[in-house]
C-alpha cells in the first residue's frame, strides 16, 4: 500500500503539468478582438501596399489558410 501512495506523489505532478497547458488554450473575446485589429491592419496594409508577386501572393494565402500573421 506504501509504493502505492509513493507512485501516486511521482505520478500526479506530471499528469498536472501535461494538463496545465491545455487551461490556456480556449479562445476568448480579447483573442478574437486582437485577431479582428490584426487583419483590419492587415487589410490597410494591403490596400496601400499590395502583395507585389505571385509569391507574395501565394504566402499571404498559405497564412490565411493556416490563420498566421505576418
Amino acid at each position: 500500500m506504501p509504493r502505492i501512495r509513493a507512485e501516486i506523489r511521482l505520478v500526479f505532478p506530471l499528469v498536472l503539468a501535461g494538463l496545465l497547458p491545455m487551461v490556456g488554450c480556449q479562445e476568448g473575446p480579447a483573442e478574437r478582438a486582437g485577431e479582428r485589429v490584426d487583419n483590419a491592419a492587415r487589410e490597410v496594409r494591403d490596400t496601400v501596399n499590395p502583395p507585389s508577386g505571385p509569391a507574395e501572393a501565394a504566402g499571404r494565402k498559405i497564412d490565411d489558410a493556416t490563420h498566421r500573421t505576418p
